[in-house]
């Protein structure tokens, strides 16, 4: 008798869907022969090319094959992965057939778009849609596991983009923790005297903020402290934050007679007015500053880098309330959260990086920042534009000092450049109304809700714009000359003035930078974090429960800012609201049976994600902080773990049949 074989498993049935993406695709490969050709593929059972595949008539048309000829694969042949995965996911998933039975070959981007000769590129789309069509017969189902989430978001950087997301998310009756690396929430727009184009006090719309945010029963705020490591994923992540002394308690009444008796030589000078002004080694950042508490500095203070200041310190013979407490040391504080928003805000372009404009040479020329603190009330001349006791008569500004310029590579543009120096040639003019001011520019970029009102009404006031491009600034006598070639006569220009101010443009900070690291986030080309896409998700990052919020994704104006935080809330807020959020099953397996204990994988995974039993002396997997990124099974020499949903059968397969011969 021959034995029974037992049960056997069916072969796989597959739909195979090419999409012609308007003329993205079709107008350089042969569509309808693509499709033709994956008809004549092993399992494949029906093969179709429809217009828009992500159209709802196209995933009508995938969902009722599924149903009507039983479909257990699909293949889509259309863009990128990361543009319509889920959508194309989400179809079949709606028949019952089960997600990770899907497969997309991706022939715009990897084909269409990279090829101009109609016949290669239609073969190459074949070679692609045969390749998934073998992937796709030896895939596997995954199902995805639910776990609790923790109710709470932190916001990490308090400019106006983390307080108002900061706000949101504690008015929707959320646990916020708001981390802020300075002294005092705020960030540049504290330091701001108008805002473009309306020119509505900054001082007078932040600080409401600031106040709301700093009594708001839900939010905890974090001042003078730092994140330092983030493990965990979406709906549990553990955050350690570095709390750093301030050196002054509570009880301090913000009275300033520590600062006034301050005996240090010397003074450092002060960050908030970009080193125009100097403060004491005790200070508060500025007189709005919130928490409103006095701090001291570790690196200027006699006492902390000597560890004795005369006799006995001035500063605490002259506080009343006993607030400084110089045994203060740093704590580390852990916290769970069940999503972050990133607001980490930029830097101004340091202008010493185009030496040929003589900043930090010449006194007489400033940075964008520094004319802000200048004409700010606040300021330290209280306003007025005065330099060695001197009204300046001339004043020229240059445009895209940082910004637009491949020698640097700085290629993007700030944005936000034209308009502020717009602002700053209004204010100029308006306190000195006898001056000549001269904006040199390569071209003005008004985009934004009245900003090219804004821009005529500066021109009116008699600010003459020149198209020109500066290279020099030098100076002649006690004045300064700046060196231009006039773009539209084609002639160069020497132009004396008394006063010199760069349109500085926005970059990505070092903390931005550090963070990305600490939560594994990716950096786009110009160095901002990346958003997921930049138009489906322009505030999710590439880390599932971390989102975007302002200047951190690249530069913005206050108002997109604050839509961008609002944004990012509701994000944060989505997750929270759930109560609960699915793992991916997409992720590394450990077969006990297989494994040594050898420990490799665990030194190598970025999420420390692998885990020693000692029980069984086997490496386990953590499924929750599995990102599935590949590393251990690579690492693993003996090939213990296996990727779910890229198994080696299931690479190989996709390997040999795109070095078949092609057909």
């Amino acid at each position: 008798m021959t034995p029974d074989p037992g049960p056997q498993t069916p072969a796989p049935r597959v739909g195979v869907y090419v999409c012609h993406c308007g003329i993205n695709i079709a107008k350089t490969v042969d569509v309808k022969a693509v499709a033709e050709y994956a008809a004549t593929l092993p399992n494949v059972v029906v093969a179709r090319d429809y217009l828009y595949m992500c159209s709802q008539p196209g995933q009508d048309l995938i969902s009722k094959d599924i149903k009507e000829l039983g479909l257990t694969r699909v293949v889509v042949a259309a863009c990128s992965p990361r543009m319509h995965e889920p959508t194309f996911r989400g179809a079949v998933f709606s028949v019952g057939l089960n997600q990770y039975l899907f497969e997309m070959a991706n022939i715009r981007e990897q084909c269409s778009w990279v090829h101009d000769d109609r016949g290669e590129a239609t073969a190459k789309a074949k070679d692609l849609v045969r390749s998934s069509v073998a992937r796709v017969s030896r895939l596997e189902e995954l199902f995805e596991k639910e776990v609790d989430v923790t109710r709470a978001v932190m916001v990490i950087g308090a400019g106006v983009a983390g307080i108002q997301a900061a706000l949101d998310t504690a008015n929707a009756g959320f646990k916020t923790y708001l981390v802020e690396k300075s002294a005092s929430i705020g960030g540049h727009m504290a330091q701001l005297d108008k805002t473009f184009p309306t020119l509505d006090c900054s001082a007078c719309i932040l600080t409401p903020k600031m106040v709301e945010a700093a009594r708001h029963n839900n939010i905890e705020l974090l001042a003078y402290s730092e994140v330092t490591d983030v493990t965990g994923s979406m709906g549990n992540f553990l955050v350690k934050v570095l709390r750093k002394p301030r050196y002054v308690t509570d009880a301090c009444t913000n009275c300033g007679l520590c600062a006034e008796a301050c005996i240090m030589k010397g003074k450092p000078e002060n960050e908030f007015d970009e080193g125009l002004s100097k403060r004491s080694a005790v200070y508060i950042p500025f007189a709005q500053a919130i928490p409103a508490c006095f701090c001291i500095d570790p690196k200027s203070c006699i006492m902390l880098r000597a560890g004795k200041c005369g006799k006995s310190p001035k500063c605490v013979e002259a506080c009343m309330p006993h607030a400084i407490d110089f045994t203060q040391k740093e704590e580390t504080v852990e916290l769970k959260v069940g999503s972050i928003i990133v607001a980490t805000g930029f830097e101004q372009f340091d202008a010493h990086g185009k030496p040929e404009f003589g900043y930090g040479k010449y006194k007489n020329v400033f940075s964008g920042l520094e004319l802000e603190r200048l004409t700010s009330a606040g300021g330290p001349t209280k306003g007025e534009i005065v330099l060695d006791g001197k009204v300046p008569q001339d004043v020229v500004f240059v445009h895209c000092v940082g910004s637009r310029d491949k020698q640097i590579g700085n290629e993007y543009c700030s944005r936000v450049c034209c308009m502020y120096l717009a602002k700053q040639a209004h204010l100029v003019k308006e306190r000195l109304p006898n001056a000549k001011v001269t904006v040199y520019y390569m071209d003005v970029r008004a985009f934004g809700k009245g900003f090219e009102e804004f821009y005529d009404r500066v021109k009116d006031e008699g600010v003459f714009y020149r198209r020109g491009n500066p290279s020099e600034v030098y100076k002649q006598g006690d004045r300064l000359v700046v060196r231009v070639e006039d773009t539209l006569l084609g002639e160069m220009v020497e132009h004396e003035t008394d006063m010199v101010v760069l349109g500085t443009g926005l970059i990505a900070s070092e903390s931005t930078k550090e963070l990305a690291k600490i939560l594994k986030m990716s950096l786009s080309a110009d160095r901002f974090l990346l958003e997921a896409h930049p138009k489906l998700r322009p505030v999710d990052s590439t880390i599932d429960g971390v989102f975007l919020a302002g200047c951190c994704q690249g530069p913005k104006d206050i108002p997109d800012t604050v839509a961008q935080a609002k944004g990012a809330a509701s994000s944060a807020i989505g997750i929270l609201a759930s109560g609960k959020v699915k793992v991916e099953p997409a992720i590394a397996n450990v077969d006990a049976d297989r494994c040594t204990g050898c420990h490799i994988c665990q030194s190598l995974c970025p999420y420390q994600a692998l885990e020693f039993n000692d029980e069984k002396k086997v490496m386990a997997v953590n499924e929750v902080l599995c990102k599935g990124c590949g590393v251990c099974p690579s690492a693993c020499p003996v090939g213990a773990i296996k990727m779910r949903h890229s198994t080696g059968e299931q690479i190989e397969a996709q390997i040999e049949a795109l070095l078949e011969a092609k057909p």
